[in-house]
């Protein structure tokens, strides 16, 4: 193998998880988010490298212009510290902070701290649309004995600060098990049990069981895909978060969840992005 290594960035327009699974493999090195863009590190050919990440993001139904893509040689010794001194402490909402476990963070007395090291099945926790998801999870008044489902888990951030924040119970599914195995590793690192179950799998391969609270961070075709598991799984009382939508996503996504009886509470966009929320439509 080449001992050449390559930096891609590209902008973080599609979710890191399912963007990391489809570049797997000897000569994919990782995937981070900094400031909005993806990071992406490869060994080996840069042609076959350009390629192949153009290739993942038409899979994932994203089209990108070439002038956005930029890659660069970076020496090999390097690599390392170039990746540590690239990921950073951030603040999320009022009191959520994630950080490697390499650095440290000022947080407030009741503040959730999350240890996230950049593995990888995918990035940090810096995208746009996890910060409107855990900024709206924030501020749910009372957890009580909520049940939570995250689908399309990939780090399994959104499950565990929902457990930080009093959810009795979460499930997070992916169908990447690299990204599963790196979930159940950060459970171990942040010293969650039993409440927190990490599954690789597909939603259709749940049980009948209801959860209060459902979120999904994922992409347009998939959400519409699986909005009939969606309603499977709810309870007169489940509120519903979904992200990983681009603004012009919402006139589809809305107007199909509506018709299956979820009634739309609110929206929240930032660069771009947009985060929906639903509760169940009261029968006529």
């Amino acid at each position: 193998m080449s001992s050449t290594v390559f930096q891609i960035q590209i902008p973080a327009c599609v979710n890191g998880a399912e963007l990391s699974g489809l570049l797997a493999g000897s000569e994919f090195l990782g995937l981070w988010e900094e400031d909005g863009a993806f990071m992406i590190y490869w060994q080996g050919s840069e042609t076959c490298f350009v390629q192949n990440v153009q290739e993942a993001l038409v899979q994932l139904h994203a089209v990108i212009p070439v002038a956005s893509i930029q890659v660069q040689r970076v020496m090999p010794q390097d690599w390392n510290a170039q990746w540590a001194a690239s990921v950073k402490p951030i603040r999320i909402g009022r009191r959520i902070g994630v950080r490697p476990s390499w650095t440290t963070m000022d947080m407030p007395k009741d503040g959730i701290e999350i240890i996230l090291d950049p593995k990888q099945a995918f990035g940090t926790g810096h995208h746009a649309t996890t910060h409107l998801l855990l900024e709206w999870l924030e501020e749910i008044p009372e957890w009580n004995n909520c049940r939570i489902l995250d689908v399309g888990t990939g780090s399994g951030i959104l499950g565990m600060v929902s457990l930080r924040l009093g959810a009795a119970s979460a499930l997070g599914i992916d169908n990447d098990s690299v990204a599963i195995e790196c979930a159940k590793d950060y459970a171990i690192i942040n010293g969650f049990g039993e409440e927190l179950d990490f599954r690789c799998a597909r939603i259709e391969e749940l049980g009948s069981e209801s959860f209060e609270i459902i979120v999904a961070n994922i992409d347009r075709k998939t959400i519409l895909e699986i909005s009939h598991e969606l309603l499977r799984l709810r309870s007169s009382a489940t509120q519903l978060f979904l992200s990983g939508l681009l603004e012009e996503d919402q006139v589809d996504i809305v107007e199909q969840f509506t018709g299956q009886g979820w009634m739309q509470q609110a929206i929240r966009n930032r660069e771009g992005w947009i985060a929906l929320q639903f509760t169940v439509a009261s029968s006529p």
